[in-house]
């Protein structure tokens, strides 16, 4: 059922994607809200409650409908999972931006690209040259890929191995955008800051991905170049800040031969980012360097998203071949 929960997902999901400023993500920014009002005083325990309210308990209620669902019938099942998989997997979740800013490349159209990049990942970077520029729309977009796919279609294909349904979608996915969120809170909602709950989503998510981060890196490098993807692996993981987006930005710069990462802010992470005049922030002083391989050039947008789909085909093949397995055994 994993896999063609999953490949019906995809398939819809390209067919019919989810505009921009869809409901979801309305209803998520509510969700935050509500959470953090109605169950953050402040102190460190409340982070907890505050985490497992917000990302736990959704998981928890997509388990139980779909274990409802189940009992009759395994069609609606199917159907629960798809649906969920639908609201948190995907490509075209995040694909507009990167497709608006190919296209201004290709047109010679730096400012839009520049504008573009400005409003996907809310920095400053209106004075990029165009090859960090395209350095950091390779970088965003290789993250975006895990964490909208790989990230959610691990934790799925996991937890609905031990018959829990979608719970692993919902759970990787909640955890994701509360990492991001809480970082966030005070100056978007003006929320009363918790600095416990900030660290702990980011713990928390760091600690969810550390396996999917793995399998997306193996799987880039099996697609890629692999001697050159898992040298970059061992060698240059540690020039990015965040182990796991380490592990993913330097195997895919080997796989593909591009050059990733620099002094240059603001890195690859909105939290620890600053304006380009302001430099990079304190907590980024470790995120120096980058990896070898030729200067990113437009060729580069296309090697990426070749590199990304060959993966996403490696690992259908590998949950073909596996359901298959548990079918005939």
């Amino acid at each position: 059922m994993s896999f063609f929960a999953v490949l019906l997902a995809l398939l819809i999901e390209q067919l019919k994607p989810l505009p921009r400023g869809n409901w979801v993500f309305g209803a998520l920014v509510g969700w935050m809200r509500w959470t953090g009002l109605n169950f953050n005083a402040g102190r460190d325990r409340h982070a907890w409650v505050v985490w497992g309210v917000t990302v736990v308990l959704p998981a928890i209620v997509a388990f139980g409908i779909y274990f409802a669902i189940a009992r009759f019938s395994l069609i609606l099942a199917l159907a629960w999972n798809v649906g969920v998989l639908y609201l948190t997997l995907g490509f075209r979740q995040f694909s507009h931006y990167f497709t608006d800013i190919r296209d201004a490349l290709e047109q010679g159209d730096d400012a839009t690209a520049r504008q573009r990049l400005a409003e996907w990942r809310h920095l400053d970077a209106s004075e990029l040259p165009r090859t960090e520029l395209l350095r950091h729309v390779l970088e965003h977009s290789l993250l975006a890929a895990h964490r909208h796919v790989f990230g959610v279609f691990f934790w799925f294909v996991l937890l609905s191995a031990f018959g829990l349904g979608p719970a692993g979608a919902v759970l990787y996915r909640l955890s994701e955008f509360a990492s991001r969120y809480w970082a966030y809170k005070s100056r978007t909602v003006g929320l009363p800051t918790n600095d416990r709950l900030m660290l702990l989503s980011r713990q928390l998510f760091s600690l969810i991905d550390r396996v999917p981060a793995r399998m997306t890196a193996f799987g880039f490098a099996v697609v890629g170049n692999f001697e050159e993807a898992v040298t970059c692996w061992r060698r240059d993981a540690s020039l990015w800040r965040y182990q796991n987006e380490g592990i993913i930005l330097a195997a895919a710069a080997g796989a593909v031969g591009v050059r990733l990462g620099g002094a240059a802010p603001p890195g690859v992470t909105p939290d620890r980012s600053q304006t380009l005049e302001g430099g990079a922030s304190q907590d980024a002083i470790d995120a120096q360097g980058s990896t070898p391989g030729a200067d990113p050039q437009l060729g580069h947008l296309r090697s990426v998203v070749g590199l990304v789909w060959r993966s996403v085909v490696l690992w259908m093949l590998l949950l073909a071949l596996l359901s298959l397995a548990n079918l005939v055994g």
